[in-house]
């Protein structure tokens, strides 16, 4: 459906091995199916559980299939729309990801809550079929991407990991509501999923803000880089650094450079390449230096 259509697509933009598509879509259908499967299946056997599952798969669904799209324009180069390219875009499906599953949690919560009041029989064996196949499918899954390089097949691939627990989660609690009769299991093992659901949303949605309110990547110190470059020969001083990040892996640092005076271009342009080179060891990919006499800057600050 559609598909060659998409590998044919592929190999213009992307750095990946066509496997590694092929991975992502293979897990994206598996899921996909497969939840809409347990949203019948949550029906038929009156499980809340089931159902709050099929929305944790839905959301592992959504996560893919918008990863796959959005990592796919994210490597368009820069233009004249976007001068830095598209790489915010990968945030974009994060963002929508974490949207419908809040959406999807209040959902279950509200079918959910009233049924730790009165708890209503679910069809343990049917329950308890669905955990196996669950757990098959997920399974399957998960050892197809386990042969991934990229990140982003570890990271479905810890995703569908999470999907197996909800499963054996599932599978335990039909177990046990074969043995003795309490169908308050079912919500309490519902409300268990949803909140792992929501407590994973709250992270991913951090880590977006913090991207998009342009927060200092978490894996740069702001003092040790200006340590850093003030042991380079030549610089007497450092200010306006400013630093961010494009889509958490794409660094980028601008920094006013203060020279001794004297300075020839020559050396000026030797600062700013030891600047650069600097910035790359501690993973920033685009550096901008603005370089300035120290005879300026008394000018400036009228010392």
């Amino acid at each position: 459906m559609g598909h060659n259509h998409h590998h044919s697509e592929h190999g213009h933009h992307h750095h990946h091995s066509p496997a590694d598509t092929a991975n992502l879509s293979v897990a994206f259908w598996l899921n996909f199916v497969f939840c809409l499967l347990e949203f019948v299946g949550g029906f038929v056997t009156n499980s809340v559980a089931i159902m709050s599952d099929a929305l944790h798969d839905l959301g592992d669904s959504l996560s893919l299939g918008l990863a796959w799209y959005f990592q796919k324009i994210s490597k368009r180069k820069r233009d004249t729309k976007f001068s830095y390219g598209y790489k915010r875009f990968s945030l974009l499906g994060a963002l929508v990801n974490s949207l419908v599953l809040v959406i999807g949690s209040v959902f279950v919560l509200s079918e959910t809550i009233p049924r730790l009041f009165h708890p209503e029989q679910s069809d343990a064996k049917g329950m308890l079929w669905f955990a196996i196949v669950g757990i098959a499918v997920n399974g399957a899954a998960v050892l197809r991407l386990k042969k991934g390089e990229s990140l982003n097949e570890r990271a479905v691939m810890l995703h569908l990991m999470e999907d197996v627990l909800g499963w054996v989660a599932v599978l335990i609690g039909s177990l046990l509501m074969l043995w003795v009769d309490w169908p308050i299991i079912d919500p309490l093992l519902s409300i268990g999923i949803t909140g792992y659901v929501l407590y994973n949303v709250y992270g991913n949605l951090k880590s977006v803000l913090l991207v998009v309110l342009q927060a200092i990547p978490e894996e740069l110190d702001e003092s040790k880089i200006t340590e850093a470059l003030l042991k380079i020969p030549n610089i007497v001083g450092i200010h306006d650094l400013h630093l961010w990040s494009m889509d958490s892996q794409y660094h980028i640092m601008t920094v006013h450079v203060v020279c001794a005076p004297l300075t020839s271009l020559e050396q000026a342009e030797t600062i700013k390449n030891e600047v650069k080179h600097e910035a790359e060891h501690i993973n920033i990919q685009h550096v901008t230096v603005e370089i300035e006499a120290e005879s300026a800057m008394c000018e400036q600050k009228n010392c």
